[in-house]
């Protein structure tokens, strides 16, 4: 039968944009999750953190599945269980029940993501057609992380935050049952069979134990006997996985990519760039309702101009980054991003939200796009074509696990502050905003990160067909 290839883009961006649209659509929902389960301050962030743990730990394994399994099989697979963990986040009713559902969420999520732009590269040719496809897939990704503010809000408003999860199962269910009619088999590579699963489970065992220690250091202190367990656990694995990685036959890793200059920078910089966006989202999702007191639709209409100003930037860097290169561009985006939580980490409990909300999100949204389109370009510019995926899927973890680790040491200081505040007297309100602006000056110090791995990498000037590539993925 024949498949038409704008039918099985239809299929893939559908399925990317509900993986997006998953890690917006939750933030808004925090505070109503914190409320009716009991989480605790510091406990709440593993919403969001299990899900990027495991999604950025597993990805290079998913992509390699697809590679073995075939790409259509294991997409199916992850949807199966991206929808099936979905409900059963819908439904828990206690703060383990949820953090284990978006755990194994996540690892749905990176079976399905990589198996879906593995059937992309394979469907379009290179050339006009694939670059067209590559932008419909960017767009309605970046579509996704912008409506799924707004969407969440509406849901936790009309129904109760448990639709933000709930509302994935119908969709799910469609593609699944499209997936046999529009998206082609395409067959598995022959070859070396290996998975290393063992790799896999000790990396993202690894950054767990990293990152529960960086939590857990703050109410417990950095010298417990757990805490101190939890950081030498995670570097013992961490230590394991690079020592497995260079003797297995088939790495999740090639320790060869991570030797390219241009991708070890660009890796550097996405992961600061994720840790600032992660952050700056989760403290003002809460801080907008918890001291201002939006409601979380409004919340989510709020967050509608900084997604403006990203897809504006997306656009506007893909043509920048042809003229100057990748690390003028890359450096003048974290000099914005970092202004912007500079100009967040004012607001108050009072001031006018055009004035104290819009510019600083505004100036994020600008800035942290800027730096992620000609990074995603150095990822794959100094590797060998067939080296090419894995660069990619590597960048990504990058990405995740970055944005985990960020989130998990930012989220701890701005609550020890606010914990700091209360003991000292201060009213709620009061002590969530200076937990709020540390939290977000925190950030800015990342952000900033990002300029000074910038300057260490290399300036590219990239084709046209990495510019579509680049902007897609960003």
């Amino acid at each position: 039968m024949r498949r038409s290839p704008w039918a099985t883009l239809a299929v893939l961006a559908l399925a990317q944009f509900i993986v997006v649209l998953d890690v917006t659509i939750v933030n808004v929902a925090l505070p109503h999750i914190q409320t009716d389960l009991g989480f605790t301050p510091d406990g709440l962030q593993w919403v969001i953190s299990a899900y990027t743990l495991v999604f950025g730990g597993f990805l290079l394994l998913g992509g390699r599945a697809a590679d073995l399994l075939g790409p259509r099989r294991i997409f199916v697979a992850g949807l199966v269980l991206f929808g099936v963990t979905s409900l059963a986040g819908g439904l828990a009713d206690s703060p383990g029940l949820l953090v284990a559902a978006r755990s194994v969420q996540g690892l749905g999520g990176a079976l399905l993501s990589p198996a879906a732009l593995g059937i992309l590269t394979v469907t379009f040719p290179h050339g006009r057609e694939r670059n067209i496809a590559m932008g419909v897939w960017g767009a309605l990704a970046g579509l996704g992380g912008t409506l799924g503010v707004v969407a969440g809000g509406f849901l936790v408003d009309a129904l109760s935050w448990r639709w933000v999860f709930i509302v994935n199962v119908p969709l799910v269910v469609l593609l699944v049952v499209l997936t046999p009619l529009f998206v082609r088999p395409i067959p598995a590579q022959r070859g070396n069979r290996s998975f290393d699963l063992l790799g896999a489970v000790l990396a993202t065992g690894g950054l767990l134990g990293v990152v529960y220690g960086v939590v857990r250091a703050e109410p417990l202190g950095w010298s417990s006997a757990e805490v101190v367990g939890c950081l030498a656990g995670g570097v013992v694995l961490l230590a394991a996985f690079l020592a497995v990685e260079t003797r297995t036959d088939a790495p999740l890793v090639p320790m060869r990519l991570l030797r390219s200059r241009s991708l070890s920078t660009a890796g550097g910089t996405i992961a600061l760039n994720g840790a600032a966006f992660l952050s700056m989202f989760f403290l003002t999702a809460i801080f907008l309702q918890q001291v201002r007191g939006d409601s979380a639709l409004r919340t989510g209409v709020e967050f509608l101009p900084m997604g403006g100003a990203a897809i504006v930037s997306a656009v506007v860097a893909s043509q920048l980054v042809t003229r100057f290169g990748t690390r003028p561009i890359q450096t003048a985006g974290s000099v914005l991003a970092v202004g912007g939580l500079l100009l967040l980490s004012r607001a108050d409990a009072t001031g006018a939200y055009l004035s104290q909300i819009v510019p600083g999100t505004v100036l994020f949204g600008f800035g942290f796009i800027a730096v992620a389109v000609p990074a995603q370009i150095a990822a794959v510019a100094e590797v060998r074509h067939d080296d090419a995926g894995a660069a990619s899927g590597v960048f990504t973890a990058f990405q995740q696990v970055g944005g985990a680790i960020g989130l998990a040491v930012v989220t701890t200081l701005a609550n020890s502050r606010t914990a700091h505040e209360l003991a000292s007297g201060a009213s709620r309100s009061d002590a969530l905003v200076a937990g709020f602006q540390r939290g977000l000056l925190v950030a800015a110090v990342i952000a900033a990160g990002t300029f000074a791995v910038s300057l260490l990498s290399p300036r590219i000037e990239p084709t046209a067909e990495q510019v579509a590539g680049a902007a897609a993925a960003a």
